[in-house]
C-alpha cells in the first residue's frame, strides 16, 4: 500500500485491474503480486530490520521473509514505476526513469531483483517499509494466495504511474473516497482491500502510519451466514456487506467511470 500525505490527509495508490487477469479482473487493488523463486535467493545490500524481524512480524522463517520483502520491492517497482532503494543506506533514488529498461526485464522476468540493484549499486530500503497484515483466500476461492500487506510512503521526487499490463487506469485518493466510490459502484473492492482503507482511513498523516504497529494476526474468511444470507465472516463483515451495492449499481468492474 503506497501511501502519500495530501490536502485531505493521507492518500492511497490504487489500480483498476484489466478485465484480462485471472484473479480480481475489473477490482480497485493495491500494487502488488507473487513471490519469484528469484526474491528468495537473492544476495543484495539491505538497509533495515533483517529478515529475522520481518519473520518474527509476518509468522514465518527468515529465508521467506526475505522474499517476501524482496518481492514487496520489486512489485512495487514493476507495477507503479517506485523504486525503494537507494545509492546509500539511507539515501533513496529520487527518479527512477533512469531504471526504466530494467523496470521492463523485470517485468518480463528476464533480470532478478538481486542482479538489478547490484548492477544499479542500490540498497534495498526496507527500512521504508512496515508490515500490515495477512489475508489467506478463502477455500471457497478457486485460486487462493496467502497475502501479505505492506505500507510505504511515496519517496521524495518520485511519482506512481500506471505503465503496467495489469492496470486499466490508476489514481490517488483517500481512503474515504475511495470507499465512497466503493458504496456507488463505481469501484469494486475485495475484503481485503476493502478492510486496509478503512483502516487507513483512520489516520491524519502518513508519519502517524508509519508509527503504527499493527498486531499482524492470518485473517481467513470462512462462508457461514449474516441476517440468515451466506456470507463471508471477517472482522467487520456487517459493515461490509451493509454498504455492499447491489449488483445493479456495479460499475467498476466493467469500466471507467
Amino acid at each position: 500500500m503506497l501511501v502519500r500525505d495530501g490536502a485531505s490527509g493521507p492518500e492511497v495508490f490504487l489500480q483498476r485491474r484489466v478485465q484480462a487477469m485471472a484473479f480480481a479482473a475489473g477490482m480497485t487493488v493495491f500494487p502488488g503480486g507473487g513471490v519469484d523463486p528469484s526474491d528468495a535467493q537473492a544476495e543484495i545490500a539491505w538497509a533495515g530490520p533483517d529478515p529475522v524481524w520481518w519473520g518474527r512480524r509476518f509468522g514465518t522463517d527468515a529465508a521467506r521473509a526475505q522474499a517476501l520483502v524482496c518481492a514487496a520491492v520489486r512489485e512495487t517497482f514493476e507495477e507503479c514505476g517506485v523504486l525503494l532503494a537507494g545509492p546509500t543506506a539511507d539515501t533513496v533514488v529520487s527518479d527512477t526513469a533512469v531504471y526504466r529498461e530494467a523496470r521492463g526485464r523485470l517485468e518480463r522476468r528476464e533480470l532478478s531483483l538481486g542482479t538489478f540493484l547490484a548492477e544499479a549499486n542500490l540498497v534495498l530500503r526496507a527500512d521504508l517499509l512496515r508490515p500490515w497484515a495477512n489475508w489467506i483466500t478463502p477455500v471457497v476461492e478457486e485460486r487462493r494466495y496467502d497475502t501479505r500487506f505492506f505500507v510505504a510512503v511515496l519517496p521524495t521526487g518520485q511519482r506512481a504511474d500506471g505503465a503496467t499490463s495489469e492496470a486499466h487506469e490508476v489514481a490517488w485518493r483517500t481512503p474515504a473516497e475511495s470507499l465512497r466510490r466503493w458504496r456507488a459502484g463505481q469501484d469494486v473492492l475485495l475484503p481485503p482491500t476493502w478492510s486496509q482503507l478503512v483502516i487507513l482511513g483512520e489516520f491524519d498523516s502518513t508519519a502517524d502510519i508509519l508509527a503504527a504497529d499493527p498486531v499482524i494476526e492470518p485473517i481467513q474468511p470462512v462462508l457461514g451466514t449474516l441476517d440468515g444470507k451466506p456470507r463471508l465472516q471477517f472482522p467487520h463483515n456487517d459493515r461490509y456487506f451493509a454498504d455492499l451495492p447491489d449488483a445493479s449499481r456495479l460499475q467498476g468492474s466493467r469500466r471507467p467511470s
